[in-house]
């Protein structure tokens, strides 16, 4: 299946910019309102539905004897047009 890039914005941040923008994430998430993105001349609004697919992976890339590039993922994923009535399955806990 081809994916359509509808936004990217990749900069240096401090942790506590981005844990604000988190937040903010998180606070348009609870409200059920749309999310949008915006950076520079991109824009785009979504509307994630009541239940989301949720993934959280931590990678590490590099050579196996040396140093590497640490990074931590978090996606929302659902289907075009979603209803939201999938269930989650399994419970993830972030300390």
């Amino acid at each position: 299946m081809p994916e359509e890039v509808l936004f990217e914005s990749e900069s240096d941040q401090r942790r506590t910019d981005v844990a604000a923008y988190l937040r903010q994430v998180a606070d348009s998430l609870d409200a059920d309102g749309p999310l949008t993105l915006r950076a520079g001349d991109q824009s785009v609004t979504m509307e994630p539905p009541e239940t989301v697919e949720f993934e959280v992976k931590a990678e590490r890339e590099g050579p196996t004897d040396g140093d590497g590039e640490l990074s931590v993922e978090f996606e929302l994923e659902w289907p075009e047009n979603a209803d939201g009535d999938a269930s989650g399955s399994g419970t993830l806990e972030i300390e």
